[in-house]
């Protein structure tokens, strides 16, 4: 199962609300995403005329493609209700937040989702004290197995 997740996304901002969305998408592009040649640590989402895109994702090319290839950072609509469209617009439009893409995914009947999370910028010593969190969990695991 392809899975590709936005490893920077939880300890740059703090998550609060996900949406999964479908995207729209080139033939060479779903060839690629299920090589697992996807990226998606610099991509944000954006309104643009009231539709929701997503943008700076990387999917490399596919190998096998021809002149038929496609542009590995194009900007790719994403498809949502028009009730979580206005939900989303609504809230963005609050200050400090922002729609990042959290994973990538192929769901059961083999169509490329995205999970997209409403999120807030952390500050510095948010990321800090992530980091210790993620740390003390660590040793807790290290000295259960240990004992």
């Amino acid at each position: 199962m392809i899975e590709i997740k936005n490893r920077k996304a939880e300890y740059q901002y703090f998550l609060v609300g996900e949406y999964t969305a479908g995207i729209v998408l080139t033939g060479t592009e779903i060839k690629s995403i299920r090589e697992g040649k996807a990226n998606l640590s610099d991509a944000y989402c954006m309104f643009i005329d009231g539709e929701l895109f997503v943008m700076n994702m990387h999917i490399s090319e596919y190998k096998y493609g021809t002149h038929y290839n496609h542009d590995p950072k194009r900007n790719r609509k994403l498809l949502l209700t028009a009730r979580e469209l206005k939900k989303l617009q609504a809230q963005i439009n609050e200050k400090g937040f922002t729609i990042i893409p959290v994973k990538l995914f192929i769901n059961e009947k083999g169509m490329a989702k995205l999970l997209i999370s409403l999120a807030k910028g952390k500050k510095l010593f948010d990321k800090r004290e992530s980091l210790k969190e993620k740390d003390s969990l660590r040793d807790i695991e290290r000295n259960k197995y240990n004992d």
